[in-house]
């Protein structure tokens, strides 16, 4: 991505938001290894959404069938942080095949020698 372009979480610059995760940099937070997925999923980036995914509930490989989704925005609605623990809730809106969508989830984060990963989440 350009320097200059727009983060596609929206928190800001790609270069200043989610780019330095992507390039290998520690989430803070939950909220921002959330964000950092949203923005690899926009991006296909299947690497970090694996690399970023508990060893406990890791698929092997990300499957994708069917057309892939155009992603429109993301809203972060609640981030708890509970210690090594939190939850983020979120919507994401997406298209497919030119049909709207919404993605409505509880994810659970856990951090483990510094570093965030997904666990798992509840569709809403």
């Amino acid at each position: 991505m350009k320097t200059d372009e727009a983060c596609p979480c929206g928190g800001g610059a790609y270069t200043a938001c989610c780019g330095p995760l992507h390039a290998g940099a520690p989430a803070a937070s939950a909220e921002a290894l959330m964000r950092s997925r949203y923005s690899a999923f926009v991006q296909d980036r299947h690497d970090y959404l694996l690399a970023t995914w508990h060893a406990s509930t890791r698929p092997a490989h990300l499957d994708r069938e069917g057309p892939p989704p155009k992603w429109l925005g993301l809203t972060v609605k609640k981030h708890s942080p509970d210690g090594e623990r939190a939850t983020v809730e979120f919507v994401a809106r997406y298209r497919v095949a030119g049909r709207g969508h919404r993605l409505h989830e509880v994810s659970r984060f856990v951090r483990e020698d510094g570093r965030w990963y997904y666990v798992d989440g509840e569709m809403l």
